[in-house]
């Protein structure tokens, strides 16, 4: 093989976190992004970078977008960006001092964006819209219903729930198909013609190069270092191929398309690669019959920043946790896991909780975004930089994220609440990915509809105080959070410590009835007898015993996958507590 032979292929989080798991407005198609990539070099204020202020211009008086949608497109693409964790925490201070509409206007107008990165983001979106040729060859086939007025909806609620955020091939394929189209964008307007259309000789620019990173990255000759395509073609011989004219110092547009189309290959680091080849994991114990279906694999040991990956799937009836530096800043997936109960407590990229149910999901800080798709039944508690749901039914989600939460078509029964627990080094973790304290915009959702926001908010409720339980993570660490550090919602506090009078009535009740000693233990062991009695009810009683196997301890580190275990050992408190388990421990006589 030669030298010098180049391997490029699509980077994983422009499409995993950059692109909405949804159909993209119809005003985001190449007929309108070809008409933007010309007002852009054309007009002040918006090349190479592009403002809110002229970006707002743009979607809203040119392409009729509503606003919240502008800026959600423009806040997604900068939660994609390389930015450091003191520039997010000074950013999210900026925020937090905002008072007014105009205030709040006046601070995003500070922040602007890679114009060529940003129509490449825009057209991305495309990824998971329906084309009429797979409509007419695979399950989207146009229905009876297709000609009622919900048809709209149907067609976005398969979307969310058969998106290809995850799939390396579709990516492929993806730039494989439209890489004209791509380079299209990010040639300047005099290489165009009257009609728009590229010329045979067209170049393309260094800079335009470098923007192109965004979406690809490669090595020379199957090397393990990997480089963003614009390093990649620094080497000479690379250049060569690829068409690059010393003199000109650009590149032969015909000729590097030629260069990408031969080189463009799977992403070796992708979840195809992940699931076929990554390292498994174990478990400190495999209780018989209980794990055969589920996989766990990572390639966190090889994969560079950005591709670094968890797949666990088909996890069911288990218990499991992790605190491990194996996690840091990875991209994870949870797929078909059921009735488990899962803690990844540390700090991550980003997060997909996928075809899930009757489970219970605790997260570390999550940098980028968590997003929920065909879940059932599954009870979600994070800090994530965006909140994200679709396709998903009766899921309960407590949140802190600085984003409005983004809810996709086909959701039923959601139920949206405060974040609500702690962990030792929870404030830590969300230093490292750089998220606040403040804003937190967990009770403002955003529906997102065809093309844009939609009005319909029956898929949703805010869980009532009376229904709200703090969640206590029943593990050992090291670290100095002791309680949550930003407090709950005054309503929420409130039903809190009404709960918490009421259990210290109840203790005072009990010592002045002056029960004797044997009065008290027949008391005792009625109050247990019914405790025990509601665990079995309501499934709690395998979500305890799970958590004390008899090789491990209470003071055994939680960096350990522990398996499901039926024990005799008296029951660890870590679900969302009614009144009399409030305190964390079984209902003593006192």
């Amino acid at each position: 093989m030669d030298k010098y032979t180049a391997c490029v292929w699509p980077r994983l989080e422009p499409f995993l976190i950059g692109v909405l798991p949804a159909t993209p407005p119809s005003k985001l198609s190449m007929h309108y992004l070809r008409k933007m990539a010309c007002y852009v070099r054309t007009r002040d204020g918006c090349f190479p970078r592009l403002g809110w202020h002229m970006w707002r211009h743009i979607a809203c008086g040119k392409l009729q977008l509503a606003e919240e949608l502008a800026w959600l497109y423009f806040e997604t693409f900068d939660l994609l960006m390389p930015r450091s964790a003191e520039q997010r925490l000074e950013w999210a201070e900026a925020l937090s001092q905002c008072h007014t509409p105009k205030e709040l206007d006046r601070q995003r107008c500070k922040l602007s964006v890679d114009t060529l990165q940003f129509l490449l983001f825009l057209y991305l979106q495309q990824l998971n819209r329906i084309s009429l040729r797979t409509s007419l060859i695979g399950e989207e086939w146009p229905s009876p219903r297709s000609r009622s007025p919900s048809s709209s909806s149907e067609r976005d609620t398969k979307i969310s729930s058969q998106n290809k955020n995850w799939d390396d091939q579709a990516h492929l394929s993806f730039v494989q198909t439209h890489l004209s189209e791509l380079l299209e964008l990010l040639v300047e307007p005099g290489q165009l013609s009257s009609s728009g259309q590229v010329l045979r000789d067209s170049q393309l620019t260094s800079d335009a190069l470098e923007s192109l990173s965004l979406l690809l990255e490669g090595s020379v000759s199957h090397s393990r270092t990997v480089h963003p395509i614009h390093k990649l073609l620094s080497r000479s011989p690379l250049q060569s191929q690829a068409g690059f004219s010393k003199l000109s110092r650009s590149y032969s547009l015909q000729q590097f398309q030629g260069f990408l189309h031969q080189g463009l290959c799977l992403n070796p680091f992708g979840i195809s690669t992940c699931s076929e080849s990554g390292k498994k994991l174990a478990w400190a114990l495999q209780v018989e019959g209980t794990l055969k279906k589920a996989k766990i694999f990572r390639n966190t040991h090889m994969a560079p920043p950005g591709s670094r990956l968890l797949l666990m799937s088909q996890v069911c009836k288990q218990t499991l946790a992790k605190d491990s530096e194996k996690l840091n800043n990875a991209n994870i997936k949870l797929h078909c896991c059921s009735e488990a109960f899962i803690y990844l407590l540390s700090p991550l990229r980003s997060m997909t909780l996928d075809k899930c149910r009757n489970s219970t999901v605790v997260l570390g800080p999550v940098g980028t975004s968590v997003h929920i798709q065909s879940c059932e039944n599954v009870r979600v508690v994070c800090v994530a930089g965006r909140l994200t749901v679709g396709g998903s039914s009766h899921c309960t989600i407590h949140a802190l994220t600085p984003t409005r939460p983004l809810l996709f078509p086909g959701n039923v029964s959601l139920t949206l609440g405060p974040f609500h627990t702690h962990y030792p080094t929870l404030e830590d973790h969300m230093a490292s990915v750089g998220l606040a304290v403040v804003p937190n915009l967990w009770d403002q959702p955003l529906l997102f509809g065809a093309e844009g926001s939609a009005t319909d908010t029956g898929c949703y409720r805010f869980q009532p105080p009376s229904e709200f339980y703090p969640l206590v993570i029943p593990f050992q660490m090291e670290g100095d959070n002791c309680e949550v550090p930003w407090g709950l919602p005054a309503d929420y506090q409130k039903a809190v410590e009404s709960r918490e009078k009421t259990i210290e009535d109840w203790q005072k009740t009990v010592k002045e009835a002056h029960l004797n000693k044997v009065q008290r233990r027949q008391f005792q062991a009625l109050v247990e007898q019914k405790f025990h009695e509601w665990l079995l009810e309501t499934g709690q009683r395998q979500e305890l015993d799970s958590l004390l196997p008899p090789a491990l301890t209470p003071s055994t580190s939680v960096d350990h996958w522990p398996s499901s275990h039926t024990s005799n050992s008296g029951p660890t408190v870590f679900k969302e507590q009614p009144p009399e388990q409030a305190m964390g421990r079984v209902p003593t006589v006192c």
